[in-house]
């Protein structure tokens, strides 16, 4: 069992995505700061926070719960890259969209690995 939350390869790699997410938002347009802008940078901060927050929690069950609010996020997250695509905010997603697929493969397996 891990010690600690930190000690997830997931969490610290989600953690260094939110970096990302918050600089390639910030070239968005100025009247998109509480639209879009906003949105995106809640729900990629959402994902390590409910990874820790679930791991802070008293049982598997529990933190199950929370793994599956970060896999909402990410489905989130990937919506909001290609509404970010299509208004012509960013060129290509398709880096981000692919870390966020390894995300989601990586909170499937711990939510196995809890609940076998």
């Amino acid at each position: 069992m891990i010690q600690s939350h930190k000690d997830l390869k997931i969490w610290q790699n989600s953690i260094l995505f939110v970096k990302d997410i918050y600089s390639i938002t910030s070239s968005f347009p100025a009247e998109e700061r509480f639209g879009l802008t906003n949105q995106m940078r809640r729900a990629a901060v959402s994902i390590p926070s409910n990874i820790a927050e679930g791991a802070g929690r008293n049982g598997k069950k529990e933190w199950v719960r929370f793994l599956h609010i970060a896999l909402g996020s990410i489905s989130e997250l990937e919506t909001q890259l290609e509404i970010a695509k299509v208004l012509g905010f960013i060129h290509d997603p398709t880096k981000e969209i692919e870390q966020l697929i390894y995300f989601r493969r990586m909170i499937l397996k711990l939510i196995s690995s809890l609940n076998s």
